[in-house]
Parts: C-alpha cells; structure tokens; sequence
C-alpha cells in the first residue's frame, strides 16, 4: 500500500497545455521534486523477438509496464511514456514501493504472460541531478482528462542508459524475488487490426536536438517541427496513424488471445476467454452498425480514441509515427540527415506497411482511455538502432559521418 507525501500531487497540479508544437517551450517544463524516482522498462532480446515477428508481444510488455503501475497508483496521477519495447514512468516517493513491486510481479509473469524477458530499474531523480541531468515535465492533454506527460532535461535518456549498464552489481537494476503475486493489468486491451496508412508508409521517427542550453534547444526542436510540417505540407495531427480510414475492427480479434493472458488475473483461462470473447462480439456489433451498447458508443468513442493517441511526444527526444508517402518520407529522412550533418540533431528512422495500436481503457463513462501507436516490425526499436549508432559515433568522434541507412528501407 502506498503512503502520501506533500509531492503526491505535484504531476496532478500542472496546468495542461493544448497545442502540441507547445513541447518546444523549454522554460514552461517544471522540475520534478526530488524525492521522485524514474521508474524505466525494457524488453530484453527485444532484436531477437521483432526478428520472430512478434512485435506485438514486445508492446504488449511496454503498455503492460504503464498498466501495472497506473492500477496501483489510486488516485495519484502518474507522468508516462509508452517507448515500444518498455515504458518510462515517474513517481513521487509515496507511490515508488507500490509502483516497484507491481513491475517485478510483471516482470515475474512476463516469461509466461508473453515470453519475454523484461528488465526493471529504478533511478532517484535526485541521482540524475548529481550525475548532471534533470527531470522536468508538462502535461499535454490529449482530451479532458487524458494526459500524456512531456520531459525534458536529458534525465529519461540518462535514466535509460544507466538501466542498460551491463555491471553485474548496477544498483539501479532491480530483479523479482520469489514471492510474487499476479500483476494487474486490468484495461489492457489489443482488439483493433494494425492501422493501414493511407499513404504508403507508417515512418517512426527519433529525433534529439543538439543545444548548449534550454534557450537553443526550444529553437531547435520548434525548426524541427516546422520543418516536418513544411515537407508535409500540413501539421502533423493531419498524418496521425489512426484515423477513420485506417482503423478497422474484427471478430474475433487477431490478438485477443495475447489480452486474455494478459488481463486473467486468477480467473479460470476458460471463463475469462468466453467473456472477452462475447464482450468483443458485442463491441464488433457496435462498431459495424455504429451503434451504442451501455458505455460503449462507437462512433464517439472512435472519435475519442483519434484524440487519445500518443504518435507524436517528447522525452528529450521527440518521437513520432506518421502516416506518410514515400516521396515525404525520403524527403523526411533527407532534412533530419542534413540536421545531423550541420550537428543540430541526431535522428534515427524506420519505415513499415503498417502501425499497431495497444490500447489502455478505464472508464468509458468518464471517456478514460489513451492508445499507445508505434511502427510495425520494429517501429521504435529498430529506429533506436540507427539512432544509437549516430549517436555513438557523434559521441567519438565529434562529426556526423557518412553512414547507410539500413532502417530508412521499408520492409520487403
């Protein structure tokens, strides 16, 4: 059980903002107090997996990390980032036992759950200060009520790299004792088919701006914006992945069998299967006749669900998955390649046919509910990859080389 603390409900008390080229704004991000912690999931193996064609499974794990913490957080409101193959969360210290123990009792039942492996730290936000990073954060809303959490500081990235440090003895690295219970990951759901872009591309992007100071980075990451939207010719709201276009429902869903292990609990296998099976007929019925069934009204709530999609956030890095032709795809790639030559970015791309959709429903009658959209085959795994290479040889050598693209290809 979780005790209050008199920064509970620091995150809870931001003021939201409502236009998203706002994330810019380095000077309106608040510090996180410093009895906070970073709370950081990752799929180990998740290469190997998306590699099995099972990238579904791997984010499945990461919302599975947002829903453990989320159902144990009572009426705490809670900054997250759905990261693909993980899922970054901060809690004030009232929270952060409650929060740890329901990510080892899912890191416990993540092998039979989903076969895979997931990995779990802990950072103090105090410790990130010490080494020379920070945490702050906005509140972008979505819809009333629905929040995505923006960061900035370099703390999230730090955060990362100090869970993968491959000392034996990383004290930030936490592991599952034997005595666990059965994590909760009630609104867990994967019901809609894989979102097919209009255009030709579903293009996840990764794209850090390089700054000295907070001043030159809100510059930075505003010509970033601007520059997306100019080769788009539109914002970026307009090549979002789901739309009414490309969302579609099936019976029974191709994934449902991942949600019912995901979300049984103790139920018996059997019963919970038939009521998710006959719950999901229901909302097929709904969806195909545009009809309304208790809370569930389908076109409000496809209209709502538009809304409540995280294609486009900011951790220190901006990430987004949008649906593109190849022509503003190439031409995507050329203008963030031309930015990390002039050392003002650095960036990595992947490009597929497809985006999934993992999505996180609470109450349809309060219109809670936020879906987590990421690329297909790989999405912001595989862009890691060629942004971690740039960044490395950044790092050493001080210049952007020449390098290939192997991510930018779209899949065969």
């Amino acid at each position: 059980m979780s005790h209050r603390t008199g920064t509970d409900n620091f995150y809870a008390t931001l003021p939201p903002f409502r236009r998203f080229a706002d994330i810019a704004d380095m000077a309106a991000y608040a510090p996180v107090p410093d009895d906070w912690t970073i709370l950081i999931t990752d799929v180990r193996g998740s290469t190997a997996a998306i590699e099995a064609g099972r990238y579904k499974d791997v984010n499945m794990v990461g919302a599975a990390s947002i829903t453990a913490v989320l159902n144990v957080s009572g009426s705490i409101e809670i900054p997250f980032v759905f990261g693909g193959d993980g899922a970054t969360l901060v809690v004030p210290s009232g929270l952060v036992d409650a929060a740890t123990r329901a990510l080892l009792d899912l890191q416990a039942a993540s092998d039979s759950l989903f076969g895979l492996t997931l990995r779990v730290g802990a950072i103090p936000v105090l410790d990130l200060r010490r080494r020379g990073a920070d945490i702050r954060l906005r509140k972008y809303e979505l819809s009333p009520g629905n929040h995505l959490a923006m960061i900035s500081g370099g703390g999230a990235e730090l955060a990362d790299t100090l869970l993968k440090q491959s000392d034996a003895d990383n004290p930030y690295v936490l592991e599952a004792g034997v005595s666990v219970a059965t994590p909760d990951l009630t609104g867990l759901s994967c019901r809609w088919e894989p979102l097919v872009p209009q255009n030709g591309h579903m293009m996840t992007l990764m794209v850090l701006p390089i700054a000295e100071d907070a001043p030159a980075e809100s510059m930075v990451l505003g010509e970033i914006l601007d520059g997306l939207a100019a080769i788009l010719g539109h914002g970026l709201e307009d090549s979002a992945p789901a739309n009414r276009f490309s969302m579609r429902f099936r019976w029974p869903p191709r994934d449902l069998g991942l949600e019912a292990r995901a979300t049984r609990g103790t139920r018996p296998r059997w019963r919970h299967m038939a009521d998710l099976l006959l719950e999901s007929f229901l909302q097929s019925l709904c969806e195909r006749f545009d009809w309304r069934m208790g809370s569930y009204n389908a076109p409000v709530y496809r209209s709502e669900l538009r809304s409540n999609t995280d294609f486009r956030k900011f951790d220190g890095l901006f990430r987004s998955v949008l649906d593109v032709s190849e022509a503003e795809a190439d031409a995507i790639e050329a203008y963030l390649e031309a930015g990390y030559a002039e050392h003002r970015l650095i960036y990595g791309v992947h490009r597929a046919d497809r985006a999934l959709m993992t999505c996180l429903v609470f109450n349809l009658d309060r219109s809670e509910h936020v879906h987590f959209i990421d690329g297909a085959n790989g999405g912001f795994a595989l862009a890691a990859t060629g942004f971690k290479r740039r960044k490395a040889h950044r790092d050493s050598q001080g210049r952007a080389p020449d390098l290939p693209s192997p991510e930018s290809e779209p899949p065969q």
